[in-house]
């Protein structure tokens, strides 16, 4: 397996092409400047993890819809069983004499025993009212799994038809990021960011945000991954991901769900901040984890390592005490 920094360096996007088709530049203009580049990268940068945090969230709602399909497939169960049964009482009726006397209308005036033959018909009327209704219910529910299957299906199609064209766009940032980080190293000598892990006291929080705000402490210094979550590099969503799944809470990996119930309670309130709270930027494009006097540590974006930060980074747009 490569070493991250090396499988970092592969992970770059869109704005290059961007930058070059736009502007016109080609190989015969000068460098631009390392001011210029910079803009270039973050920009690119940025546009690629709001690809990333699509791509993430996608699979998550392909994934729950494939969870349906199969619940749904499993509640049919009951269903079938309950027609089997109506089908077996109702061949019972058909063909045994002894329950039904075989009555007819003739039979009807015909017959001596006339308390008896009521009883036997009412007996049938039951019989025949109660399979009915099962059948009934039998024919609705396939009906309304019929129509719930096919809707599942094509919104399946869909969000798989959508997954692709996220990754096919992350390849494409990817490799036009990685020109950009080559220009800067050509021009500059520093392809990536490196700021190395935390040497700082970590300081002591109670209960699960401490055990989470010190598992993020330790990530500080590893590289960003486009969709991961660790151990080695992360994402901005993966890395709260995993440092809240450390003190045993399931946040799905995606900046714009964890914004939501039932994963973190939103809040507007800057004074009401707590350490290991989520800090939301760019409408749900990128996460942080509070740690406490005003910084946050996060993985900002492809060719930087996860840092500790001030919250300023940018005006977040919330946040969100975890559930």
């Amino acid at each position: 397996m490569p070493h991250p920094r090396t499988r970092l360096r592969a992970l770059v996007v869109a704005l290059t092409a961007l930058a070059i088709t736009t502007s016109g530049a080609t190989a015969a203009h000068a460098a631009p400047s390392k001011a210029d580049l910079e803009k270039q990268i973050t920009a690119a940068s940025e546009k690629l993890e709001d690809v990333t945090e699509a791509y993430n969230k996608s699979k998550i709602d392909l994934k729950k819809t494939q969870d349906d399909i199969t619940k749904l497939n499993a509640s049919l169960k009951p269903a079938k069983a309950a027609l089997v049964t109506a089908t077996d009482r109702m061949q019972k009726i058909a063909t045994s004499s002894y329950m039904t006397g075989r009555v007819g209308p003739a039979e009807v005036l015909l017959s001596s025993n006339q308390s008896d033959l009521l009883a036997r018909m009412g007996y049938l009327e039951q019989l025949s009212q109660s399979n009915q209704q099962e059948i009934d219910n039998f024919t609705e529910t396939t009906q309304t799994f019929a129509d719930r299957q096919a809707a599942l299906k094509a919104q399946q199609t869909k969000q798989t038809v959508q997954s692709q064209e996220l990754d096919a766009q992350t390849k494409k940032i990817k490799k036009d990021l990685q020109k950009l980080y080559d220009m800067r190293e050509d021009a500059y000598g520093s392809a990536t960011e490196n700021t190395g892990s935390y040497t700082g006291k970590i300081p002591s929080i109670s209960g699960d945000a401490g055990v989470a705000v010190t598992f993020a402490f330790k990530q500080i210094g590893k590289p960003y991954g486009f969709g991961d979550a660790g151990p080695n590099s992360y994402d901005c969503s993966g890395l709260t991901m995993a440092a809240w799944a450390k003190a045993g809470h399931n946040l799905p990996h995606s900046a714009a769900q964890q914004k939501n119930k039932p994963y973190a309670q939103f809040f507007t309130d800057k004074s009401k901040l707590q350490p290991g709270d989520l800090v939301y930027y760019r409408s749900g494009g990128h996460v942080a984890i509070y740690v406490g006097d005003g910084m946050i540590i996060d993985a900002p974006s492809a060719g930087r390592d996860v840092l500790h930060r001030s919250i300023n980074i940018m005006t977040p747009d919330g946040y969100g005490r975890v559930l």
